[in-house]
């Protein structure tokens, strides 16, 4: 597909159609019943590396380390989509393939060229994971017309023509991780966490990349959100030049078999052999129901493509987001409030709740903040004079008739609030009592998942990211506590949703939600 010049918005130069055709001239599949058949793309795919090999529309020859637009991709898909014969036949392009920017042609149309001597690492935290690739990248290059430009295949390494070489890695292989690679292909890195070193490795790759302008491609299925994966991390990162590519299905009943196969069909497009590619979905779905017997949560982030937190989780995050409603609420509404509050680690945050069962985090000041604070972003330490002066506006635009605060480190705070708001009003509320933090956390999850509840929600960023991180900790008499997943997950903003939760179950039980009756005078003739 041609690009037309800047003056077409919406298109942009790529590589990718280069790269795609060399592909599948060269590649062929790499098992089963078609080994040896020419590798053939599907429109997802092509889009894919439309993508990754896009250009900046100023790139130039002398400066082709700076030509891409973005520094590395990530791929999203459920099992058996296809993930790792596309990034096998990726190996291929970046071993011997035009896939090095090398300026114009006479048309316009960029063009491209082999690394004289590439190093490519195909990358995983253990061995069996790297075999995923490595396994079908020998016969990808053995059973086809590769054979004749690499014909050095091993065990445990691939020679490239020219000095150049194949080999997957580990995060064990901690010697073989200071090279000056040009691509690297991060295998399933939803299972890449700081504990099994997934999070060194990848850093350690995307340096060696930078040295020497080659990039990676990162390629996982979705991942638990409570476990901070480098999926995740890539997922959630602020930054605009990694591409990321990732089908997400509506939220489907698991005990509905028609809601099921429409989200199966949206998660695997055109792998499915409903369009003509190799996955039976029928096949797939009895393997989904198996898996959801015991853990539905990996059924849909297996088959789904979905990001749902493990079975220890909280709330589930996708009922947290179905109660998504955006409110306006009304000067002197009458309302509830949480408070948890920190000092130099933990965020501190305010959310508040309307006795008609509305959620919100409020904005103060002249710049309408938001009541979170996260002190990395204010020179480490939560700016308390900040936090008073936004209970004061809020005690000031709304009639907050319950408050709850979590003391620790505030509580000379929480003297001076009651002191000003009354002491009915304003209420230490321990969250550190097994029994009474187990009843308002119960309160809220069965809230947000009965399909009679009137609880909704403003959509807050920082309240559905902290309820997604929130783990249960196993207590006596079938109780828990909430804990983070992860030292850098906070919970704080949930566990201010959980207060106010509480303070307006409280509230309405004492009878606040009612009309106050008009007192009747007796009078005297």
């Amino acid at each position: 597909m041609p690009w037309r010049g800047p003056e077409h918005p919406g298109e942009f130069p790529t590589l990718g159609w280069l790269v795609g055709e060399w592909i599948e001239n060269h590649c062929v599949v790499p098992d089963g019943d078609d080994i040896g058949s020419p590798y053939l793309l599907t429109d997802e795919m092509w889009t894919f590396l439309a993508w990754h090999y896009r250009l900046r529309s100023d790139a130039t020859e002398s400066g082709w380390r700076s030509a891409w637009h973005y520094r590395r991709s990530q791929l999203v898909r459920p099992q058996k989509w296809g993930k790792g014969p596309l990034t096998c036949a990726m190996v291929c392009a970046e071993a011997s393939g035009p896939v090095r920017f090398a300026g114009w042609d006479a048309d316009g149309e960029p063009v491209g060229r082999a690394w004289e001597t590439p190093w490519i690492q195909i990358a995983a935290t253990s061995e069996d994971q790297t075999d995923n690739v490595y396994r079908a990248l020998v016969p990808m290059i053995d059973e086809g017309p590769l054979a004749n430009l690499i014909p050095d295949t091993g065990e445990t390494r691939i020679n490239v023509p020219g000095g150049g070489r194949i080999e997957p890695v580990t995060s064990s292989g901690r010697a073989r991780l200071g090279q000056r690679i040009t691509f690297a292909v991060q295998d399933e890195t939803h299972s890449w966490l700081e504990a099994n070193g997934g999070w060194k490795l990848a850093e350690t790759q995307r340096r060696n990349l930078s040295g020497t302008g080659g990039r990676a491609v990162e390629t996982t299925n979705a991942w638990d959100p409570s476990e901070q994966s480098v999926a995740q991390r890539t997922a959630e990162a602020s930054v605009k030049d990694v591409y990321r590519d990732h089908r997400v299905p509506a939220p489907a009943s698991l005990a509905n078999k028609r809601e099921r196969h429409k989200a199966l069909r949206v998660a695997y497009g055109d792998s499915s052999v409903l369009v003509g590619g190799w996955v039976d979905l029928d096949r797939i779905d009895g393997e989904l129901v198996e898996i959801a017997e015991k853990d539905p949560a990996q059924a849909e982030r297996f088959y789904l493509n979905r990001i749902v937190a493990g079975t220890g989780a909280f709330i589930d995050g996708d009922r947290w987001d179905l109660r998504k409603q955006p409110e306006e609420v009304g000067p002197q509404t009458l309302v509830t409030l949480g408070f948890d509050g920190s000092d130099i680690d933990d965020w501190t945050g305010i959310r508040l709740e309307t006795l008609g069962g509305y959620q919100f985090t409020p904005l103060y000041g002249p710049d309408r903040r938001p009541t979170v604070w996260n002190p990395a972003e204010w020179g480490g330490q939560v700016p308390r004079l900040e936090v008073m002066a936004a209970f004061d506006e809020i005690f000031t635009v709304f009639s907050v008739v319950r408050a709850y605060l979590d003391p620790p480190y505030w509580e000379s705070e929480c003297d001076t609030l009651a002191e000003r708001y009354g002491e009915k009003v304003v209420t230490r509320w321990y969250t550190n009592r097994i029994a009474q933090m187990h009843g308002a956390a119960e309160r809220l999850a069965t809230d947000v998942t009965k399909q009679d509840s009137t609880f909704r929600h403003d959509g807050c960023q920082w309240a559905g990211q902290h309820i997604r991180n929130m783990r249960k900790g196993a207590r006596p008499a079938g109780r828990y506590v909430l804990k983070k997943a992860a030292e850098s997950q906070k919970i704080d903003i949930g566990m201010c949703s959980i207060l106010a939760h509480e303070a307006a179950g409280d509230a309405i039980a004492s009878g606040l939600a009612r009309p106050k009756k008009k007192s009747k005078m007796l009078i005297m003739r």
